[in-house]
């Protein structure tokens, strides 16, 4: 590669190392402010030149950046973050935007880079809507636990569970309500009010993102060649189990929880609905919730889950992200 480098991302500037491996001059310094517009400008250094080739980390903001580099002809390479960091090693001195870009240079030179693969912009557009449907259910989940707390914090009789799902139960809450403090009252009223609203959002995200499920799935886990076993399938959506490592400050036998929060949170809620008895996989459910308890037989479902999909998808390829 003539020229390879390195770009740091941050929400002011974005700070580039390059080499150029024809006279070995680098250079360094910022595109300040860390827009679309700076950035392409900045990008026109390059016009008419080959083989140009950047690393660029996939932490916010990366989309636009790999989109603009695309559209300049440079080739893009997106690092993964964890595995970058641990291609740093020990840290001796703290990192700076000068080091990070650096780093990432040095990588791509040698061969090293950690790589993540790049989703076509139809795929990028299903995950924002999956991200914010994720954002909009655990924000209902929130204000139904603060009115729960309300009532407790006043005395009043518990709700039943999925009482403010029907008409009526949302009636009983208003009417008993009525018997709280100022200030509580308020705040009830004013939970119900976002409540509505935000059910409203998702209502039209459910008619917009598809099945929740199968889409995230299909968002995160489909491509040709993306995972060489179902076990690192697992690994990616942060549901396998930590182990003893002397790298890692975490205690051992926990989820790791690294990965996409919005595909490990589909994949659990799937791996829930093997608690009815009219499920296909229910009887493996029931055996893990007796032997264990019920969130070690969803756990266990969600993984299955992963392992049928990762084998599933990989039959069609590159062909399951085509758009429709």
């Amino acid at each position: 590669m003539p020229i390879v480098g390195g770009l740091d991302i941050h929400r002011k500037q974005i700070t580039f190392d390059y080499l150029d491996t024809m006279t070995g001059q680098v250079r360094r310094g910022q595109v300040s402010p860390a827009d679309r517009a700076h950035l392409r400008a900045w990008l026109a250094r390059f016009a008419g030149l080959e083989d140009v080739a950047f690393a660029v980390e996939g932490c916010t903001g990366w989309r636009y950046v790999a989109e603009e580099l695309a559209a300049a002809g440079v080739t893009v390479h997106l690092a993964e973050p964890a595995g970058t960091a641990f291609a740093r090693g020990r840290k001796r001195h703290a990192k700076t935007d000068k080091t990070g870009s650096r780093h990432l240079r040095m990588l791509l030179a040698e061969g090293r880079l950690p790589e993540c693969w790049i989703p076509p912009g139809h795929i990028l557009e299903a995950r924002a809507l999956l991200e914010l449907y994720h954002d909009l259910r655990t924000g209902h989940t929130a204000w139904v636990q603060r009115i729960h707390a309300v009532l407790f914090h006043h005395g009043a009789p518990a709700l039943g569970e999925g009482t403010l799902r029907t008409g009526q139960g949302v009636a009983a809450l208003q009417a008993a309500a009525a018997h709280l403090s100022p200030a509580g009252q308020l705040q009830v009223a004013t939970a119900l009010e976002v409540l509505e609203a935000l059910e409203t959002r998702l209502h039209l995200l459910r008619h917009g993102a598809g099945p929740v499920t199968g889409l995230a799935i299909t968002c995160w886990l489909a491509g040709e060649g993306r995972f060489s076993s179902s076990r690192k399938a697992v690994r990616f959506a942060g549901l396998d189990i930590t182990v003893s490592s002397s790298d890692r400050k975490g205690p051992p036998g926990k989820l790791s929880r690294q990965g996409p929060p919005v595909l490990r949170w589909a994949v659990y809620e799937a791996g829930k609905t093997h608690a009815r008895t009219s499920a296909p996989d229910h009887a493996y459910y029931a055996a893990v919730k007796d032997r264990k308890n019920s969130k070690r037989a969803c756990l266990s479902e969600a993984r299955k889950i992963l392992r049928q999909a990762h084998h599933i998808l990989a039959e069609p390829g590159d062909d399951a992200l085509a758009a429709a």
